[in-house]
């Protein structure tokens, strides 16, 4: 037994977590199954990645500030069959950030253009890619006033830093010249660093 609490402490103090709450369980698996200490050792392992993955996941998420999750996966297609199924699934696959290419999504409201944006989103995140999810109005506010105070370069790189960024609810408020100007150095920045959606 004080081996097994030596074994759990150093896990603790190597950073494995999970490994070391996994620990007990997988010794009682191990136990009946006998597999080798190899085999043994990657099953903890996994389990320690796997956790470290979910969490970064959480993070990444969080940090992109999506209004909600939403897949593919839970889209219907059937229910708007103007949208090209196949285009989607293509942009899915995140090539177009990787060609720093950007993506309009155009249509009326209610046809499912947010719930795609969110959808590729969480894809990209999925992939390592990071995202920041902002809608247009909260994107000019927010740009409006670090304008104003004189700090626009400095708020600007919020915006650009992430490999893709998703900007909601475009064309649906009127442009003046200052906003219309903060958007277009957005979307200038946004293409030469990454890609926006």
């Amino acid at each position: 037994m004080i081996e097994l609490e030596q074994a759990r402490l150093r896990l603790e103090e190597l950073g494995l977590q999970q490994a070391a709450l996994l620990l007990d369980a997988h010794l009682e698996t191990a136990s009946h199954g006998q597999p080798t200490y190899l085999s043994f050792l990657n099953m903890l392992l996994d389990a320690e990645i796997a956790e470290r993955q979910k969490r970064n996941m959480e993070v990444r998420t969080k940090l992109a500030h999506l209004p909600y999750r939403k897949t593919l996966e839970e889209f219907d297609f059937t229910f708007q069959p103007s949208i090209d199924e196949r285009m989607i699934r293509e942009l899915a696959t995140m090539t177009f950030v990787t060609r720093h290419e950007n993506v309009l999504f155009l249509g009326p409201p209610g046809v499912g253009k947010s719930h795609l944006s969110v959808a590729l989103a969480v894809k990209a995140i999925s992939q390592g890619i990071s995202v920041y999810f902002v809608s247009l109005s909260q994107l000019i506010e927010d740009l409006r006033k670090a304008y104003a105070e004189n700090r626009l370069d400095k708020r600007l790189r919020i915006y650009i830093r992430p490999k893709l960024l998703i900007i909601d609810e475009i064309g649906y408020l009127p442009f003046d010249s200052l906003a219309a100007n903060l958007f277009f150095q957005v979307v200038s920045a946004s293409t030469r660093e990454g890609a926006f959606c």
